[in-house]
């Protein structure tokens, strides 16, 4: 029988800085270790207790006893990022007409046998299965500027998306909760299983990508199913009588909870939603139960009081709100921008565009921006950074993604300008980054003055 031990390095390190640990450890001798026993769910390390175990499933495929119908689903997975999303419309539309043509082209090219199957060309078309299949068997497809819907991609991050399914590997579940691509719905979207950044969850009001927070498992708070039922006539245009809407919520959650609390008939489904979200931003519940969600989807407790249900429930409509309209939030008081004189050849688009990239002051001082030449943000606060979510700062994803980038593949561009051109907001991005500097304070404040947890 062999021994096994371990040495933990901590987490989210750099490629040189674990390099950096070899080389000054030089020999295995002289390194604390401690010796791994498994336990019966065959953890070696992240060793899960089992109490968690205990509380009610957020969703079970086997079980009617959750939070959630069997609805949930995963993020939208393209397989062709670069050639399905795009912050400017008309690229996206241009960039999959490209693809289309060719793919056409190619079908016909098979049909009458001058070649033996779709060949790959990385500037006109990202080649899968599916496409390679569907060219095979000589289905036509069209292209439509219908199929173009919004999609939130990254953390406060939304781009248009070409919604076909011919041209998209997998939807999951997401018809049923957008079954138009646009339906009225909302969504809890937390880590998918197996994930390796810390658990925070975060909401959407469209479709998600399977990458908006570490593959995406999301928790609608509605689902749709076809309505067959429906008397149509040859006038009739596509409507939402087309589906018939159901809750998200279980029956048997809402009777429990109600039933904890001396059958308070107030709580509804929606309350219940709301406290599922505040609940999962719980320091006290992210921090006790961090080995089960890398490893299992949530499992909820109801809290004893009906004062602490009610106080995450609120808390967890605070968050949403701040959460889904972040683009309307004031800008955070105490930040200073400043703003150099525009040039009598600039317009306001050109002064403030973001080319390439936003800057931080230094890898270790994130309390100044530097936006463009024009325009510099100071005096940051360093608690807007404590607002993590797949992975890092909601600060540091704005900077990331709103900016000017070439797929290096299909030499494709994708703008981040384009967005504020295209709906007429010369400042957009700007303001956004004000904005989530405020929603990320908030929601630090929000946080840390959830009831507190213990777990008996």
């Amino acid at each position: 029988m062999a021994t096994i031990y371990y040495h933990d390095i901590g987490d989210y390190l750099s490629r040189e800085q674990k390099l950096k640990m070899v080389h000054d450890f030089r020999s295995v001798k002289g390194m604390e270790w401690t010796e791994i026993v498994p336990n019966e769910k065959r953890d070696w390390i992240n060793v899960r207790d089992g109490f968690f175990d205990g509380l009610i499933a957020i969703t079970d495929k086997s079980s009617s006893r959750t939070f959630f119908e069997k609805c949930t689903t995963n993020g939208l997975k393209t397989g062709r990022d670069a050639w399905a999303y795009n912050f400017s419309q008309q690229s996206l539309n241009n960039n999959m007409h490209i693809s289309v043509d060719y793919y056409n082209e190619q079908r016909e090219k098979v049909l009458k046998r001058e070649i033996e199957g779709i060949q790959p060309n990385l500037r006109r078309i990202s080649l899968d299965e599916g496409i390679i299949a569907s060219c095979k068997s000589n289905k036509k497809i069209s292209f439509s500027e219908s199929y173009v819907i919004k999609a939130v991609y990254r953390p406060f991050c939304k781009q248009h998306v070409y919604y076909h399914k011919p041209w998209l590997q997998r939807t999951y579940q997401l018809p049923r909760s957008f079954p138009k691509g646009y339906n009225d719905n909302i969504t809890i979207c937390i880590p998918g299983v197996g994930g390796t950044k810390p658990f925070h969850p975060l909401i959407a009001n469209c479709i998600p990508d399977l990458g908006f927070n570490s593959g995406s498992q999301c928790l609608p708070l509605y689902y749709y199913e076809e309505n067959t039922h429906k008397q149509k006539t040859l006038f009739d245009d596509t409507s939402d009588d087309d589906y018939i809407r159901h809750d998200g919520i279980t029956d048997w959650i809402l009777k429990e909870v109600r039933n904890r609390y001396n059958g308070a008939k107030n709580i509804t489904k929606e309350m219940i939603f709301y406290y599922v979200y505040g609940l999962l931003h719980s320091k006290d519940y992210r921090e006790r139960f961090a080995a089960d969600l890398k490893k299992s989807l949530p499992r909820i407790p109801i809290v004893e009081r009906i004062e602490d249900f009610m106080a995450f429930y609120k808390a967890g409509k605070q968050l949403a709100e701040l959460h889904l309209n972040y683009e309307e939030v004031p800008p955070h008081p105490e930040v200073v921008v400043h703003i150099t004189a525009k040039r009598a050849d600039q317009d306001d688009y050109d002064y403030f565009r973001v080319d390439p990239k936003m800057k931080f002051r230094s890898k270790d001082d994130k309390s100044v921006i530097f936006y463009n030449a024009n325009i510099r943000l100071e005096n940051i606060p360093l608690k807007a950074y404590d607002y993590i979510v797949n992975g890092k700062s909601a600060i540091e994803w704005i900077v990331e993604r709103y900016c000017v980038s070439i797929d290096k593949k299909s030499l494709i561009k994708n703008d981040a300008n384009d967005w504020a051109r295209e709906h007429g907001k010369p400042r957009y991005i700007l303001d956004l980054l004000l904005s989530v500097i405020n929603v990320s304070t908030q929601t630090v404040d929000i946080v840390n003055n959830l009831p507190h947890l213990t777990f008996d």
